[in-house]
């Protein structure tokens, strides 16, 4: 909807000075500014040979109201900040009452944040996310997460030299001080862990795999896509209570986590969508994406070139040349989290992936700082945390 812009002027920079460009922060509404939104980051990465950028027809379809089923619940907004019309500063500020509800909190959730080096930047974006944020009646920013933790969440901190995996966030060093400046701190650690198995751990593993399957009447299998709507209903009932009692964790909605299946479903083998069962009853299961990132870094984020696929034919081209992958979910539900299930899972994923895939490695990502009990089995079958990301928070008081 294109409407009146409201715009706000950074706390701390006065007006503009004469000779000098003012800078402004204004919400996205127009064509162009949601094209300079959009276009911000390979500005900001242009020299990070690890950055990676999304693909352009999916960051727009991922903020679209009448796309995105998070609207059907939640309400968003994107902010840009501007020196002159140049972009030089962009944030997206959420606000979810179905995790209010269900955490008896009143917080909203800051993402997408992107900003040149510049701590008034920063702070003027900030600005306008809290401002918008108090107007609805919260008191607490927390983030980066995109609309909720089910999407991309958490700020780069550590791996800096590394790509990012499919769906998973990089940002430069400085950003951590400028959140930091604007009186962010930190509410919690995420982890990724890399697998690359160096020392056959899978064929080690293959007889405890055995007796942990045989012990625990333990079966694991693939998703069946024939059955796909029983399946995702199977898995987000398990998702639903394996989760329920994870830091901010929120529940999708059905028509969220059909739209992430759907996503899921033209890229994922079945093989690499586990689900386990007990006396035929599901209580774990595990999804592993393809890199698709080793696809989208040569396309500079267009599938299209002068109105030709020549991006999406080498996007397809890519696909079929990935090396590695990115188990992006593994839940199992409490009741059986110490009788082998999640080892299970993730060596059966490692396993097809590397011997039928010819993946050279995979991340596991992201699983909590505290929760020591997966950390403890990650460690297990052999992968190591080389990446580390922070969700911030901050009082609007």
């Amino acid at each position: 909807m294109i409407g009146r812009r409201r715009l706000f002027r950074p706390r701390g920079v006065g007006p503009p000075k004469a000779g000098a460009a003012d800078l402004v922060v204004r919400e996205v509404h127009s064509r162009d500014d949601l094209r300079r939104f959009i276009d911000l980051p390979f500005r900001i990465y242009a020299h990070d040979p690890h950055w990676v950028p999304r693909l352009i027809v999916e960051v727009k379809e991922f903020l679209d109201p009448k796309r995105h089923p998070f609207y059907q619940h939640g309400a968003a907004t994107t902010f840009l900040a501007l020196r002159g019309e140049e972009a030089v500063g962009r944030i997206l500020v959420s606000d979810d009452p179905v995790f209010n509800a269900f955490h008896g909190t009143n917080l909203g959730c800051f993402g997408m944040f992107e900003s040149i080096d510049d701590p008034k930047v920063a702070a003027a974006l900030f600005h306008a996310a809290e401002s918008w944020l108090k107007a609805r009646g919260r008191d607490v920013i927390r983030g980066p997460i995109d609309y909720s933790m089910n999407y991309p969440c958490g700020l780069l901190i550590e791996g800096f030299d590394t790509p990012p995996r499919a769906m998973m966030n990089h940002h430069p060093p400085y950003y951590a001080p400028l959140l930091e400046q604007c009186g962010l701190v930190k509410a919690k650690d995420l982890l990724a862990w890399w697998f690359s198995d160096p020392r056959d751990m899978l064929d080690q593993w293959k007889r405890r795999a055995e007796w942990l399957q045989k012990r625990g009447r333990i079966k694991i299998r693939p998703f069946r896509k024939k059955d796909f709507d029983a399946e995702v209903r199977r898995c987000n009932g398990v998702y639903a209570e394996a989760a329920a009692k994870q830091w901010g964790f929120v529940p999708m909605s059905d028509a969220e986590f059909r739209h992430l299946a759907k996503q899921m479903a033209w890229i994922v083998p079945p093989e690499q969508a586990l689900l386990a069962e007990v006396d035929g009853q599901p209580v774990g299961f595990s999804i592993t994406l393809p890199d698709l990132n080793e696809a989208i870094r040569p396309l500079r984020g267009r599938l299209t070139t002068f109105g030709l696929p020549i991006g999406l034919l080498r996007f397809w081209y890519g696909l079929r040349h990935i090396k590695t992958g990115r188990m992006m979910v593994l839940v199992v539900l409490e009741k059986y989290r110490r009788r082998g299930v999640a080892e299970l899972l993730i060596l059966n994923t490692l396993d097809y992936g590397k011997n039928v895939l010819g993946y050279t490695g995979a991340e596991l990502s992201w699983t909590l700082e505290d929760n020591v009990l997966i950390n403890r089995t990650i460690e297990a079958v052999g992968a190591v945390c080389y990446k580390r990301y922070r969700i911030y928070e901050r009082s609007l008081g």
